[in-house]
């Protein structure tokens, strides 16, 4: 890995603020006027809890390390969208977003260094998650894989590819069963994939918003969704919903990276790095667990394998050709999702 920081030699005492903000949250300055580091970390819909918690774990890490003060905003949206809102002028120090490719997007502004996926271990992508079937108490459409979904009658929730990191995943997961079907006929999958898509009911622009969408407001048979997400459902509503596995799910890889351009402007490379090089920590791998995201950690992942299904059967970015190739073929403008949208 190649290290961005190599001692940690502020003094004072560490605190963090979380602020929770928009898509097109900025900052107001790098420092206030009691010298307090100011970091913005822009990421996307799912990990609001997550973060909430590793900021504190981040806090007490500081400290002890003999970090100055610390406030941290948080920022969140569809992860397409948050990758818009930085190159337009989010000022943020880090993004923590659901894809590769809203990070390549980034870097392509200018804004990040080239090999930021090498900046840290296992790609930058410190946690990962997959795609699961969110369904009410009784599963009253008896909907147990992709091919249900496509049935007359079934109301699917799912964000919308073009703005939501989470809903590519979605896409390609489903792209993947489908053409397993029929011998892999591609015109065969576009119309299993029209079907499904007939089935949407409403497309958010964020996987949270679909989340709301299904949950609070109850609209629709099955949420297509993040299994973290999904498992966040259950907790708060322990009575109320089920999680189904397909039997052919993708392993989704958050990625991480600084913002090299924002962080130097404001001073914050040393902290920024720090933050996210600490999510490798072992105490960081056990909180993201713990908020029903699957550790990159081997060892520490298989802590939950009571939590998680460890034997899914998970097609990976690669098997598509890499998130530039995903993109050209599945959601670029008037690639196949726009073609089977706009039947």
């Amino acid at each position: 890995m190649k290290k961005r920081i190599t001692a940690l030699v502020l003094s004072g005492v560490a605190s963090i603020t979380i602020l929770f903000t928009g898509c097109s949250s900025g900052r107001e300055s790098t420092k206030n006027d009691t010298g307090v580091i100011e970091l913005l970390n822009v990421s996307y819909d799912p990990t609001r809890e997550f973060y909430a918690a590793y900021n504190e774990l981040f806090r007490e890490h500081w400290k002890e390390t003999g970090g100055q003060d610390i406030k941290i905003t948080q920022s969140h949206g569809g992860s397409g969208s948050q990758a818009r809102s930085v190159i337009e002028g989010n000022e943020a120090d880090v993004v923590t977003l659901a894809l590769a490719h809203d990070v390549t997007a980034i870097e392509e502004a200018g804004l990040i260094e080239s090999g930021w996926m090498g900046e840290f271990d296992l790609d930058s992508s410190p946690y990962t998650s997959t795609i699961v079937f969110l369904v009410r108490k009784g599963n009253e459409k008896n909907i147990q894989d992709w091919d249900d979904l496509i049935r007359d009658g079934v109301e699917v929730i799912t964000p919308n590819p073009k703005t939501s990191g989470g809903a590519g995943w979605n896409f390609l997961a489903a792209w993947a069963y489908f053409q397993g079907q029929d011998g892999g006929d591609e015109t065969a999958t576009k119309e299993y994939m029209k079907k499904l898509y007939q089935n949407v009911l409403v497309l958010d622009s964020g996987a949270r918003g679909a989340t709301n969408t299904f949950v609070e407001n109850k609209q629709g048979d099955v949420l297509i969704a993040w299994e973290n997400e999904a498992y966040l459902s259950m907790k708060e509503y322990p009575d109320a919903y089920e999680i189904i596995a397909p039997s052919i799910s993708i392993l989704a890889q958050p990625s991480v990276a600084v913002v090299d351009s924002n962080a130097k402007e404001h001073g914050t490379e040393e902290a920024a790095a720090a933050y996210l090089e600490y999510l490798y920590s072992d105490e960081a791998q056990r909180l993201a667990g713990d908020n029903y995201y699957r550790p990159s950690n081997e060892t520490i992942l298989q802590e939950f394998s009571d939590q998680f299904d460890l034997e899914m059967n998970l097609v990976t970015i690669d098997d598509f050709g890499g998130w530039d190739a995903a993109y050209q073929t599945y959601f670029n403008d008037g690639a196949i999702f726009d073609q089977i949208y706009a039947d």
